[in-house]
């Protein structure tokens, strides 16, 4: 049982913290963080303080992974900062792993989130035994062009702000991948939107229920193998979460990764999987046949897997709480997470 952190209420004060890339620092990047921060003060009314080498550039964070894991070891030290948000992923956080005290992330339980890379930080946190929220950074979702998403606020607020049990999570109405350049005579222009087709069930019947557990498939990679890989335990009648980077990986590695799964033991100890939204829904057929296929060649057939979900790579996004419980719903095609995500 994973321990939840307080909730959030306006007046509190969140760290931000770059613990993979260094981009939020860098000069002409540094409107984008700048951005991110002024829409926490605003829309939630937080107060925010950087991490004193969060902001050094991405040269000084590429090269000072040990800095990287202060900043993060501090802000959970910290009794006046009640949050720890990522300003963006990248792909090294696996660096900091010889720096972590698990027993001051343990000792100190408090919001932290993010997404992509930040997997691994998640993965530190699983270990420490707290639960933490995979879900926006400063410089994504924060740092919208124009104003952030409603749904993204929305869910923020759901999760973070109150200790309601979140109950069903609707599909967002719509949804982008666009890149539009981060300089600042873009940050005017709004993202093209598309309309959302909604939740998919690949597989499966009736209703699975289990704990939240997983992250971005090509980074939770970094981490097989390692002292923060979960415990066979932990799968233990799960619902695995995925999405895959904007390194939009082929199909035939999703096949890959999935067998390694398999062949670990763990696809037989879950209840069920949900799949996000593909970066501009590309191998977005393609991501279902390979999935279905290697549930197949394993006799998982009547698996649960619901797909097309609105969290990772894509905006808007809703939170996902490590350690919750969730529901698919497969008659209905509904996901819903039962448990609140905060005290």
């Amino acid at each position: 049982m994973l321990k939840k952190p307080n909730k959030l209420q306006p007046g509190d004060t969140v760290a931000t913290v770059s613990l993979s890339w260094g981009g939020a620092g860098d000069p002409e990047l540094r409107w984008r963080y700048d951005q991110g921060v002024k829409r926490l003060k605003e829309v939630f009314g937080l107060n925010v303080i950087p991490m004193p080498n969060s902001l050094k550039g991405t040269d000084f964070v590429y090269n000072n992974p040990e800095a990287r894991a202060a900043d993060l070891m501090e802000a959970f030290r910290d009794p006046n900062i009640k949050a720890i948000i990522s300003n963006i992923g990248g792909d090294d956080s696996i660096r900091l792993l010889p720096y972590i005290d698990f027993e001051v992330i343990r000792s100190h339980p408090k919001i932290f989130m993010g997404f992509s890379d930040t997997t691994i930080s998640h993965l530190f946190c699983l270990k420490a035994g707290i639960s933490s929220f995979y879900g926006p950074a400063i410089m994504t979702d924060f740092a919208e062009n124009v104003e952030m998403h409603p749904y993204t606020i929305e869910m923020i607020k759901r999760t973070l702000f109150s200790n309601e049990p979140l109950g069903e999570v609707n599909a967002a109405p719509e949804w982008t991948s666009e890149f539009v350049a981060w300089e600042e005579s873009n940050k005017n222009r709004k993202r093209i939107m598309n309309p959302n087709k909604g939740y998919e069930i690949l597989q499966g019947s009736g209703i699975a229920r289990g704990h939240l557990i997983g992250g971005c498939i090509e980074v939770l990679e970094f981490a097989k193998g390692t002292s923060i890989w979960p415990t066979q335990e932990q799968f233990i009648n799960s619902i695995l979460f995925f999405e895959t980077s904007e390194e939009k990986p082929v199909p035939s590695s999703i096949g890959y990764w999935l067998r390694n799964y398999a062949a670990q033991g763990i696809l037989d100890k879950i209840n069920g999987i949900i799949f996000a939204k593909p970066k501009d829904e590309k191998y977005f057929e393609e991501y279902k046949m390979e999935i279905k296929k290697v549930l197949s060649e394993y006799g998982l057939e009547e698996l649960p897997v619901l797909y097309n979900l609105n969290f990772g790579h894509t905006e808007p996004k809703f939170l996902l709480p490590y350690g919750a419980m969730s529901e698919i719903n497969c008659n209905e095609r509904t996901f819903s997470i039962i448990d609140s995500g905060v005290e």
